[in-house]
């Protein structure tokens, strides 16, 4: 979901740094989310609940303040469905502008789905644009 939403936002000329929490350190997100104009959550419904090392970031970034950010979200879920919710209310607590009521799949994510994805990407593309 992740790379097809990163495809539809350098579609519209915007970069994009795709940023996965295994494989990046927090601050070294944090770095980027200060220079970025958007910032775009997903984590899978877990239990009801946000994936763990997702919550541990937006708890990290909720005290270090992001200012004047685009916000969106996307998430896959088994039977519930919460992270997408969780994620929106947590860009809202932040003050980020939620140009989208976020996507969700159930399970893996079928090509509707990932063209989903790729639109969403090229909505955050042209609200960066203004």
């Amino acid at each position: 979901m992740a790379e097809h939403i990163v495809a539809g936002i350098i579609k519209e000329d915007i970069p994009a740094i795709p940023m996965n929490l295994t494989k990046w350190h927090r601050s070294e997100i944090m770095t980027e989310v200060f220079d970025a104009k958007a910032v775009v959550l997903g984590s899978p419904t877990l239990n009801n609940q946000l994936y763990p090392s997702l919550a541990d970031f937006i708890c990290y970034m909720k005290g270090l303040k992001p200012l004047n950010k685009i916000g969106a979200a996307f998430g896959s879920y088994g039977w519930s469905g919460e992270a997408v919710k969780m994620l929106n209310q947590e860009l809202e607590a932040m003050n980020f502008d939620i140009i989208d009521p976020g996507l969700r799949t159930q399970y893996v994510p079928d090509q509707e789905a990932l063209a989903s994805c790729y639109e969403l990407g090229r909505k955050i593309g042209k609200a960066v644009k203004g």
